[in-house]
């Protein structure tokens, strides 16, 4: 019934299929992207629970794996709360427009090789182009207007305020993510998925001072500084732990999605996962060869025939969920102008000279005669190693600087500081101090280096007499005083009130 053919897939062997083809491909697609969605919430509570030395979720299903599909139920009979400010419409569709995307770009992902279904060959992919890499892109971008509806439309401050976070995080690292996939392009001399990874089915013939080998032939080895850049990029993107500012709990509440409840916050929680598997697997198939099968397994002649290749695509997906999971268990959550300082003054200078280089070493391959292996080991790996020490010393002179200022600022030998002032205008205006360290610095709005906050009214301690009678209720700029019972004026006293 089911008979697989080894046929690397092309942009001809697409729009071909018969409509029932078609329709077992969409339930297909949608039932992966579902259970990935609960395998990868089990198995992040899985994960944080041994990094924390915790036993973690094991009462529904076996050792606990059915817990998700718990947490999805609950969420579906919860009360569906409707705050009062809210604007409806927007605020209905607002996680229908965050969640279709991330399932449309999935769409042109490859997971295997062309094979037959009930007598008909067709790629194990739904649907292919020229552009496909865009296709992901722009349906990924999408997801974040329904972030921003949902944060306008709440009708409340830290909705919004997540809603603004995630626009300008988009925007920051949709750039870098972009500029890190030129390279491949490059490399590849196509848009295409499946033509990307047919590009890295075999790897180059390398001599290496009379030692013939076979080298690598993984974009993530080829062009590490690209592969670096998009983990990085998409992290920002899909708003996890270290950059999940939108949604950072001790800041905002919830961010954007603080006034959802019931199925509506869990299209929001289902569209965030779905976003992680899909740029995962885009991970997989621009830099980690796709579905094909990885070294040494490769050795085996019908490593990359049959069904095996689903089985070594999402081996290649888990790992990079697991890396999410990872940097979510380990790191503190960045300070936002430290967030957005490092999206365009690191990673996005540093993709752009990265392509330069790139193009730089496709010229000289084609002008030395040289192959791309050989141009990768001679040229493109020492490059690579200058270009991630020099961010890695970079990194490490700013966060020197940083503790630098932060440790001086607080011996009082940066900025000084205007004393407090004793008495404060009743009314009118905070004044603004003129001296002291910027609330600014660098451009974003940041606490103060010092650590001291602006001066502010005090109101005094109300006037008591010497048997605890109260007398006044206080002013600004006055000190408390006890009064003598002979002169103090007359009070008067009802049910316990003064």
């Amino acid at each position: 019934m089911f008979l697989a053919s080894p046929d690397q897939p092309t942009l001809e062997d697409f729009g071909h299929d018969v409509w029932w083809i078609v329709l077992i491909k969409i339930v297909g697609i949608f039932a992966v992207l579902v259970f990935m969605t609960l395998f990868a919430i089990v198995f992040e509570r899985k994960v944080v629970a041994r990094m924390q030395q915790r036993i973690g979720p094991n009462r529904v299903g076996p050792r606990g794996y059915l817990q998700s599909l718990a947490d999805g139920l609950k969420l579906a009979f919860k009360e569906d709360i409707m705050p009062a400010l809210a604007d409806k419409p927007v605020y209905f569709l607002a996680p229908v427009i965050a969640t279709i995307p991330a399932f449309l770009a999935f769409s042109v992902i490859p997971l295997g090789p062309t094979v037959s279904i009930f007598g008909e060959r067709t790629p194990l992919q739904l649907t292919d182009a020229p552009i496909g890499v865009l296709i992901v892109l722009a349906c990924s971008a999408m997801g974040v207007y329904g972030i921003v509806l949902a944060g306008w439309a709440s009708g409340s401050t830290y909705p919004l305020l997540g809603g603004l976070r995630s626009a300008a995080q988009m925007v920051s690292y949709e750039i870098a993510m972009g500029l890190s996939i030129v390279a491949v392009f490059l490399y590849a001399g196509t848009m295409s998925t499946s033509e990307i990874v047919a590009a890295q089915a075999d790897g180059n013939q390398l001599s290496f001072f009379g030692w013939e080998f076979t080298g690598p032939s993984w974009y993530a080895i080829l062009l590490p500084v690209s592969f670096v850049i998009y983990v990085i990029a998409v992290v920002g993107e899909t708003n996890r732990a270290p950059f999940d500012l939108p949604e950072a709990e001790s800041e905002l509440v919830g961010g954007f999605h603080t006034e959802y409840s019931s199925l509506k916050f869990a299209l929001f929680f289902l569209a965030e996962y779905v976003n992680m598997v899909t740029v995962s697997a885009l991970a997989a198939t621009l830099f980690l060869g796709g579905w094909r099968a990885p070294w040494p397994i490769s050795i085996w002649d019908g490593a990359n025939t049959g069904w095996w290749p689903l089985l070594w695509f999402f081996l290649k997906v888990v790992v990079a969920l697991f890396v999410f999971i990872w940097l979510r268990g380990t790191l503190p959550r960045l300070r936002y102008d430290q967030f957005m300082r490092f999206g365009w003054k690191v990673l996005v200078p540093t993709a752009l000279l990265w392509i330069l280089v790139v193009a730089t070493m496709r010229t000289v391959s084609r002008e030395a005669e040289l192959s791309t292996g050989e141009v990768a080991l001679y040229v493109g790996v020492p490059l690579a190693a200058v270009v991630l020490g020099g961010l890695l010393i970079a990194s490490r002179a700013a966060n020197r600087d940083t503790r630098l200022m932060a440790e001086q600022a607080s011996a009082g030998a940066v900025h000084a500081t205007d004393p407090e002032p004793d008495i404060l205008p009743p009314a009118g205006p905070r004044r603004r101090i003129t001296g002291g360290p910027s609330r600014a610095e660098g451009g974003f709005p940041v606490p103060p280096m010092d650590l001291k906050v602006p001066p502010s009214p005090r109101l005094r301690r109300q006037q008591v007499s010497t048997d605890g009678t109260v007398v006044g209720t206080g002013r600004r700029g006055a000190t408390s005083t006890v009064l003598d019972p002979a002169t103090a004026p007359n009070t008067t006293k009802e049910n316990g009130d003064v």
